[in-house]
């Protein structure tokens, strides 16, 4: 049982740590494209559904609204498609 615990453990640091660099990335990087910031945000999900695969609803839950965030505060697309968030999100 704490062995299952250890590496439950050892998985969330993991994914913390790309979380965090995803987040970083998408903040800092001046050169970034959308589509860039699009691919960090699908990889990011990729990896932590690699991590957890039954968590899909978790990670979209909690991740996906911090990058949909940070991604519709640092771009503007042309024509306000951003008001219609769920279509361009899915």
């Amino acid at each position: 049982m704490k062995k299952k615990l250890l590496e439950e453990e050892k998985r969330m640091r993991r994914l913390r740590f790309i979380v965090d660099l995803a987040q970083a990335v998408l903040m800092q990087q001046n050169d970034l494209t959308l589509r860039e910031a699009f691919d960090i945000m699908q990889d990011t999900k990729k990896a932590a559904l690699n991590l957890f695969p039954d968590k899909e609803s978790v990670y979209e839950l909690i991740y996906a609204p911090r990058f949909r965030r940070i991604i519709s505060e640092r771009f503007v697309i042309p024509g306000g498609l951003l008001r219609s968030k769920e279509h361009l999100w899915s």
